[in-house]
Order: C-alpha cells, then sequence, then structure tokens
C-alpha cells in the first residue's frame, strides 16, 4: 500500500531552478552556430495570425483614426510591429534554442528600422508644428472682429439669461431623477451636458447613464429610457421620455459598452476621421442627437487644431451623416445645432491669436500687445445661437480685463468688445460680499446691458446648489452692486426686481444713469420666463378632456374635491413642484408649502384649495388634502 504513495520527497528549490531554466532566454555566449527556424514561413504567418488577433484587440480599445495627423495611430503602428517581434521570437522558440534566438535578433533589425521611422516622422511632424517656427499659422486660426457693446447687447433680455450654471443644472436634474419612481436606482445623470438654445430658451440637456454594468445588463437591450431637460431661466426640470415621444430609447450612447459605445459606432463608421467629444443635443421636435465635431489638424502633424465638419448621429437609431463646416453654417436647417466648437477650443485658438500676432519671441520676451482670456468663461443666448464669453487680460493675469469677446459655438464667428473693467473673479468676490452674511456662493458672471452700461449678472446660490438670489455687479466700478434675496423677495421675479433697483439706485448714486426709469427695466412678475408654466415636454395631453376627468366637484370657487388622474413634478427655484390632474385641469403646489403632497398616488380623491388664474390648464393651488 505505502509503494502507491507519491514521492514527496522533493526539494522546492530544485523545482523553482527547473522551471526558470525551461523559461530562461539563452545567453549570448552559449551561441555555437546560428540556426534558420525549420518551417518558416509557416512560422512567419502563425506571428502574423497572432499579430492581427492582438491587433483587432487594441484596435477595439484604442480606437484610433487611420489618419497621419492621429498620434494614437503611430502608437498603434509600434504596438503591432512590437507584438509582431514577440510573437515571432516565441514561434521560432527563441526562448529555448539560443541558435534561435541569433537568428531572431538578425532578423529583427528590419522591425526596428520600421519603429525607427515612424519615430522619425513623428518627431519631424511635431517639430513642423511647434508654435516657435509657426507662430503666424497660430494666430491666424481665429479670426477676430471688434464689435460694439451697446449694439450687440440691446436685445438681451436680462430676464431671459441663464440663471443657473452647469454644476447647479445637473444637481437640479439628479433631484428630479431621483423623484421619478420608474428611473429610480436604475439610472444616473451624467456629469456631461450641453447648453442648447431650445425654442429661444436656454436649456441644458443632459443625457442618463446606467448605475452599474449590472444595470446596463438589465436596460441595455431597450436603451436609455429619457434624457433631461433642464430650463435655465426657470429652473425647471424634466425627463423627457424617449420611448414615449418616440417609440424607442437611445441606444447609442457613451455609458454603452461594445459596439453600441457611441466613440466606438462612429470610429467603425468613420474610420479616418479625427473626432471631438460628442455633444448631446436636441432638434425643435425634442429628437435627441449626438453632435461630434470632426477636427483637422492645420500646421504640421499635430498642430493647430480646428474644426472642417460635423457628425450627426441620431442616438435612438445610430443613424449618421457628415456635414462640412460651412454647410453647418450656411445651411438654415441645421440652425438647431448650437455647438460644434467646444469652448476649449475657442479658448485655445483666441490665446494663440492674442499671444503670437507679433511673433513667438514677442510673446515670451517683449510681450508687446499680448493678451490672453481671462481664467473661466461662460454662455450667452444670441441671434438664437449659444455664443462663449470670456475676458480679455493681459499675459501678467492682471486683476482687470481690459476687454471681453464672444464666440459662436456653431460658426466661430468672434466678437471683440473693448470694454475695460473687473475680472469676473473679482466681480464674483464682490457679489458675495454684499451678501456675506448669508454665505452665499456667485455662479460665474455674464455680462449683460443694463441701459446700455455694462454689468455682470450673477446668480447666488446656498449651500444645496439651489439659487437664493441675484445679483448685479458693474463692469468698470466693482464696488456698484445690487442684491435681490428670494427669501426676502418671496419670488423669482421679485429677488431679480429687488437687485435692479438697488443696482439702478447703486449706479445713479455714482452719477452713472441719472436717467434710467427703473420702470423701463423692472421685470413684470406676471410674464417673467418660466414662473408658472412646465417645460413642453411636461404639458400633458388635454385634448380628450372627458376620459381624463375624475369626477371632480367644485365646493366653491376656489375649492375642487375629486380623483388625482395624473401625477407630474418639475423642481422650480430649487423646489420641486407637483401637478395634480383633476377633471382636466393641473393644480401645482410646492412641497415645501404642502408636504402631504408626496403620499398622494392616481387614484386618490383630494381636496385643493387653489388661486384664481388667467390659465385653464395649471392653475397654482394654495393646500391639498386627501379625503
Amino acid at each position: 500500500m505505502d509503494n502507491k504513495l507519491p514521492n514527496m520527497d522533493y526539494d522546492a528549490d530544485e523545482v523553482i531552478n527547473e522551471f526558470k531554466e525551461k523559461i530562461k532566454w539563452p545567453k549570448n555566449k552559449e551561441v555555437t552556430a546560428v540556426v534558420k527556424p525549420s518551417k518558416l514561413p509557416l512560422r512567419i504567418l502563425l506571428s502574423l495570425l497572432i499579430t492581427i488577433v492582438v491587433g483587432a484587440a487594441a484596435y477595439y480599445m484604442m480606437l484610433p483614426a487611420l489618419n497621419i495627423h492621429d498620434l494614437q495611430m503611430y502608437l498603434y503602428l509600434i504596438l503591432l510591429v512590437v507584438v509582431f517581434m514577440l510573437s515571432f521570437a516565441l514561434v521560432c522558440r527563441a526562448n529555448k534554442k539560443v541558435e534561435r534566438k541569433e537568428y531572431v535578433k538578425k532578423k529583427s533589425l528590419v522591425p526596428v528600422i520600421i519603429i525607427g521611422v515612424i519615430l522619425v516622422v513623428m518627431a519631424v511632424g511635431y517639430v513642423a508644428g511647434v508654435t516657435l517656427f509657426r507662430a503666424e499659422s497660430y494666430s491666424q486660426l481665429m479670426e477676430v472682429t471688434d464689435s460694439d457693446f451697446e449694439t450687440d447687447f440691446e436685445d438681451i433680455s436680462y430676464d431671459k439669461v441663464p440663471r443657473i450654471d452647469a454644476q447647479r443644472a445637473l444637481t437640479l436634474a439628479d433631484q428630479q431623477l431621483g423623484s421619478l419612481s420608474e428611473y429610480k436606482s436604475q439610472y444616473v445623470v451624467s456629469d456631461y451636458s450641453t447648453q442648447i438654445n431650445y425654442k429661444n430658451t436656454p436649456v441644458r440637456v443632459a443625457y442618463l447613464e446606467y448605475a452599474d454594468v449590472f444595470k446596463w445588463f438589465n436596460n441595455t437591450k431597450d436603451g436609455l429610457p429619457a434624457y433631461m431637460l433642464i430650463d435655465l431661466v426657470s429652473q425647471q426640470v424634466s425627463a423627457v421620455n424617449c420611448v414615449d415621444e418616440f417609440g424607442e430609447g437611445i441606444k447609442y450612447s457613451p455609458t454603452e459598452l461594445f459596439n453600441e459605445k457611441l466613440i466606438r459606432h462612429l470610429r467603425f463608421q468613420y474610420p479616418t476621421e479625427l473626432l471631438d467629444t460628442p455633444n448631446f443635443e436636441i432638434d425643435d421636435t425634442m429628437h435627441p442627437y449626438w453632435v461630434t465635431a470632426v477636427l483637422d489638424k492645420t500646421i504640421g502633424l499635430f498642430g493647430g487644431t480646428d474644426v472642417k465638419g460635423a457628425i450627426i448621429t441620431d442616438a435612438l437609431t445610430g443613424e449618421s451623416q457628415y456635414y462640412d463646416i460651412e454647410q453647418i453654417r450656411t445651411d438654415s436647417s441645421l440652425n438647431w445645432i448650437d455647438v460644434v466648437y467646444s469652448e476649449a477650443l475657442i479658448i485655445e485658438q483666441y490665446n494663440y491669436y492674442g499671444k503670437l500676432q507679433n511673433g513667438f519671441w514677442n510673446s515670451i520676451i517683449f510681450q508687446e500687445d499680448v493678451n490672453i482670456a481671462s481664467t473661466g468663461s461662460g454662455n450667452i443666448a444670441m441671434d438664437d445661437d449659444v455664443w462663449v464669453y470670456t475676458g480679455v487680460t493681459s499675459a501678467e493675469s492682471d486683476t482687470s480685463n481690459f476687454g471681453f469677446i464672444l464666440c459662436n459655438q456653431r460658426t466661430k464667428e468672434t466678437r471683440y468688445y473693448a470694454n475695460a473693467g473687473a475680472i469676473e473673479s473679482a466681480a464674483q468676490q464682490s457679489a458675495t460680499d454684499a451678501v456675506q452674511n448669508y454665505n452665499y456662493g456667485a455662479t460665474f458672471p455674464i455680462l449683460l446691458g443694463i441701459d446700455g452700461t455694462p454689468t455682470y449678472f450673477m446668480s447666488l446660490y446656498g449651500d444645496g446648489d439651489t439659487v437664493k438670489g441675484y445679483a448685479f455687479v458693474n463692469l468698470e466700478d466693482k464696488t456698484i452692486v445690487g442684491t435681490g434675496l428670494l427669501d426676502v423677495a418671496k419670488s423669482d421675479a421679485g429677488a431679480l426686481n429687488s437687485a435692479l433697483e438697488s443696482y439702478i439706485d447703486a449706479l445713479k448714486e455714482k452719477g452713472i444713469a441719472g436717467d434710467v426709469n427703473k420702470e423701463d427695466v423692472l421685470v413684470d412678475e406676471n410674464d417673467i420666463a418660466g414662473s408658472d408654466n412646465v417645460s413642453d415636454s411636461e404639458t400633458p395631453d388635454t385634448t380628450d378632456t372627458a376620459e381624463n376627468t375624475g369626477g371632480g366637484e367644485r365646493d366653491n370657487a376656489n375649492t375642487i374635491t375629486g380623483e388625482v388622474t395624473d401625477i407630474r413634478s418639475s423642481v422650480n427655484d430649487g423646489n420641486t413642484v407637483y401637478y395634480l390632474q383633476i377633471d382636466g385641469k393641473y393644480y401645482y403646489i410646492s412641497v415645501v408649502d404642502a408636504m402631504e403632497v408626496l403620499l398622494i398616488s392616481t387614484g386618490d380623491t383630494v381636496t385643493v384649495e387653489f388661486e384664481d388664474s388667467d390659465n385653464d390648464t395649471f392653475i397654482p393651488a394654495t393646500s391639498v388634502t386627501t379625503e
């Protein structure tokens, strides 16, 4: 019986050394001859097959453009050469037989030369595009024209400019998504949103992402069911259900995996194009699209980045169409597109323009007429387009601007305004100092004209990223400040008017706007954009009111009791507002005013007290009680 047991008497070090002996590469001093491996064509073919398999996997992950201007393509080619060399060495058993090792080493000369040539091409292409030698070319990437502030800003209404920035818009979108049970836990709001003009209203649109890989596995077949629409004026948020509106979900997005991943889908459709980061946009029918700028390197191999066109991809079906940049600029049917040039590219090109007009060495040593964009940028809606706004300051980053620029994100039209004043960060500080007792922060300022006076406009926000008020700061004199707070004014329009009134009073004290009539600039509280209306996407169909009625009975002129047939919600001024449909009409009330609304479900019978309203569909409620 004992004879059948395996011999357990062995030395561990001996086993390890034996393993090392099997895998070690032979040493050069052991070479006695250089022997050509047998069946060499078969070994080369096998090496090529390994390279193709590894190369295909690498391409699927790296997604380089097959374009001489793409740095990743050169790295990909080098990877293929290295994989072939290693595969050939292993197939020839160069790690086993010393004579094979020497043969492989001699045959590796050609791949090494190929890698050397690739590196030389990269180096020459890079040097040919450095600003040291091509300063003039870089300074001409952007054409800037002088413009007049008072003329261009005359039609920009300060009661219709964005009240919230990208960060606070996403905070509201997160809050709204969390209140929608059908999307809860399955999806999250993307960190990336796009500011666009939707029917002459500044909004941000943000796509959803799967909460994790398991949620992707459960839901990817149907795609993302909705996207978030944030009205930057009224601060109302809507989840636009693509399945209800268009019959299917968003099948192609950055959150997908495998072939439905947007950038991979685009690469397979356009293998040679240099692609910028796609922007999520909607057309006038609220149909979702991806707008992807197609880039060109105009200086050397890797320098002078510019846009030559854009790919418009249907987010639902994945169908794509390329448009040349000139067609996007001139074709009226494409005017719904708002963002082709990214803010980063616009700022980069302006800095080249501002620094290099008088040569490279002047930008470093003398710095005559050298200027750059100030820190930070914002967006302004003008001429039914979205424009990037940023101040212009000296290369030494002064505490003041001597002008500012606007650049159209669809056409790249760039205008310069020689209006000097406080730098944006200084204006933000002035606004926060004016309300320092509240510890509010200020959004990045937007430049507006108050009776022809250049003025920074900012929203004030609290710890919860909700808007608490507004501030106006004079461009030329940052000590001239006007603020209005929602807690004091009790309404959005009231807070805006309070800020305007105090700002105009401060202007008059400095003798700047002595003839300004407040009544001409104050906002009509009944007409302010978004104060009483939900967005179009949330407006329910009430054409068949007979079918929607819950049999409501009016107890008196301002009370109704009936069955709730539909419930909608939105986020207004940072507060969640619920819309209860009774007898074909929607009665809305904030959660702050009636916590009971959180417990109401469709089919419940409730009594609503409401205010008189000229709107026959949406009626403000003062209280809601369940029966």
